[in-house]
């Protein structure tokens, strides 16, 4: 019975380990994402006005 309980404990103790590692993957992913953004120049389109105000 002891057997069977610590089988359980380390194999929820590696579920919460591989979950863990998976968010902290998708952070450093979102992360990265934003840091390659800061390197691009504006994207969003210039507008010019040219009619006269009246």
């Amino acid at each position: 019975m002891k057997i069977i309980i610590l089988l359980f404990a380390l194999v929820f103790g590696f579920g919460a380990t591989v979950k863990k590692s998976s968010d902290d993957l998708k952070e450093i992913k979102v992360r990265a994402e934003l840091n390659e953004y800061k390197t691009y120049p504006n994207l969003l389109p210039e507008v010019e006005i040219v009619a006269e105000r009246s």
